[in-house]
């Protein structure tokens, strides 16, 4: 199992515990306004959601994480890596994502934690391309995007809810020129 940890997170597979924190996230409409078609999701939603991400690990050796909180034990939400299907025009492609609690937003816990699952994607996994996907007017994640050293290549319309996101990508050329 793989867990990875940051000065104040650790990335860990999901527990059954996880699930009614992570489904408090996922009511919020103000954290689900930039996703999809901004629709909140209920417990069993979120449980269909992890189980779904657990899968993911099995079949692609990566997938997203739970992010716990080191001082508290509290979970602050999701990040890591996924296959972006919602978007067939960008495939083959891995996607690095995250949704926190708003109670986390506005203290870098997004960048400290997305900035760990690309370097698992690059070292650990030997992927050659990293994309990233947000909506257009999501300027909080376009931030965290260009932290990471991402630069827009794109911008299309997410089929599956009809709004105009922007795809942007890091090579693994990229990224290990950045990397001391």
């Amino acid at each position: 199992m793989v867990t990875l940890e940051t000065p104040r997170l650790i990335l860990r597979r999901w527990h059954e515990d996880d699930v009614a924190p992570m489904a408090a996230v996922n009511a919020d409409p103000e954290v689900m306004r930039w996703i999809r078609d901004g629709s909140v999701r209920d417990e069993r939603q979120t449980r269909g959601g992890i189980r779904a991400w657990e899968s993911e690990w099995e079949s692609q050796g990566f997938g997203l994480f739970a992010v716990e909180i080191r001082s508290t034990g509290e979970l602050a939400g999701f990040t890591g890596l996924s296959v972006p299907h919602f978007l067939p025009e960008v495939l083959p492609a891995v996607e690095v994502g995250w949704r926190l609690g708003r109670s986390h937003w506005g203290q870098g816990l997004a960048t400290e934690a997305a900035v760990a699952a690309v370097r698992f994607g690059f070292e650990e996994r030997g992927l050659e391309r990293i994309v990233s996907i947000a909506q257009v007017g999501n300027d909080a994640s376009e931030r965290i995007m260009t932290k990471l050293g991402m630069r827009p290549v794109r911008e299309t319309v997410n089929p599956t809810c009809g709004r105009r996101v922007r795809v942007f990508e890091l090579s693994s050329d990229q990224y290990l020129r950045r990397t001391p």
